[in-house]
């Protein structure tokens, strides 16, 4: 049961921490309003890296459905937990959502446009283009996936969690190089969480969820942590 309630725990800090800062930047009479891309994306990071040193020992510190799959398809992780971890993850980001909104519940009442409220939520891309958004996606997450494996490679990575640090510039890496195409969801749960959580709460004037695109950062990930996990696999360290 730890497993789960670890995942579920760091999910929910992951999102609140993730999400709390493109609240805290974009909504109206934030105090931080108008701090950029650099603060959200360092902050991205540094919401992967705090849970990941809490958690990290109970239950690997996935936070992600793409990284589960990835680890349980090449044999790294047992798949009758994967279902588990994937429920508990998206619940966990539901709930990140939900307190994101309940904090910045004046500052939303206080913001007119309806992508940037669903923006603090969930993804989407700058230019609209089915295949060119995939693959923005797929890539982002193979970076990701393929990195987080290699790190296996560096000898004493794990010791003071040296490893989460890595994990850390890797997110902060793919954000400032492509997170501009289309927020850099790499992570299913990290997006279809929150998303559902827009869907659902009473946020005045929020307009449309977006479920039409939510199936990108589902399956862009799945395929993208796939791959980075055959290929890892296939080379002869």
């Amino acid at each position: 049961m730890l497993p789960y309630i670890s995942e579920f725990l760091g999910t929910m800090i992951l999102i609140l921490l993730g999400d709390g800062v493109v609240a805290n930047v974009n909504l109206n009479k934030s105090g931080m309003k108008g701090a950029g891309a650099v603060q959200i994306t360092f902050a991205w990071g540094l919401a992967v890296l705090v849970p990941a040193f809490i958690f990290g020992a109970a239950s690997g510190a996935h936070f992600n459905p793409a990284l589960t799959i990835a680890l349980a398809a090449i044999g790294n992780f047992s798949w009758s937990m994967v279902p588990g971890y994937i429920i508990a993850q998206v619940a966990g980001a539901f709930v990140g959502g939900i307190l994101v909104y309940i904090l910045f519940a004046g500052q939303f009442a206080e913001t007119e446009d309806q992508a940037t409220k669903l923006g603090v939520f969930c993804t989407a891309p700058s230019i609209p283009n089915t295949i060119l958004n995939l693959l923005s996606e797929i890539i982002g997450t193979f970076v990701l996936v393929f990195a987080i494996l290699g790190i296996g490679n560096v000898e004493n990575a794990s010791s003071m969690g040296l490893n989460y640090f890595f994990v850390f510039g890797i997110i902060v890496a793919i954000g400032m190089s492509l997170g501009g195409l289309t927020g850099y969801a790499i992570n299913p749960a990290r997006d279809f969480g929150p998303r559902l959580a827009h869907a659902v709460l009473p946020i005045p004037g929020k307009g449309d969820s977006n479920f039409g695109y939510a199936w990108i950062p589902i399956v862009g990930p799945i395929i993208g942590g796939l791959i980075a996990g055959g290929l890892f696999q296939a080379i002869p360290w």
